[in-house]
């Protein structure tokens, strides 16, 4: 279920300032973006997995903090992030 080291790198110098940049608001959004989505295709195959399930909730709960992070302290980059990962407001 964890990224490997490439998507993660290609994640990181997408949205990051530079090829360290993994603290940044925009990283952290876009990697749990992509832990979201792998869940969710597990999920899609093994319905009966709570545990996954809480765990999905759990990631989705922490992207919701960050991204009304963003929107409070800088209102152009989360559009930004937002038109970017393809998410909804």
């Amino acid at each position: 279920m964890a990224l490997d080291k490439k998507e993660k790198a290609k994640i990181i110098s997408k949205f990051g300032k530079n090829e360290k940049d993994t603290g940044s608001v925009e990283v952290q959004i876009a990697l749990l973006t992509s832990k979201i989505k792998t869940l969710t295709e597990h999920l899609k195959a093994n319905h009966k997995d709570h545990v996954a399930r809480r765990g999905l909730l759990v990631l989705v709960g922490q992207r919701k903090s960050l991204l009304s992070y963003l929107e409070r302290i800088d209102r152009d980059r989360y559009i930004k992030v937002l038109a970017e990962l393809g998410l909804r407001k």
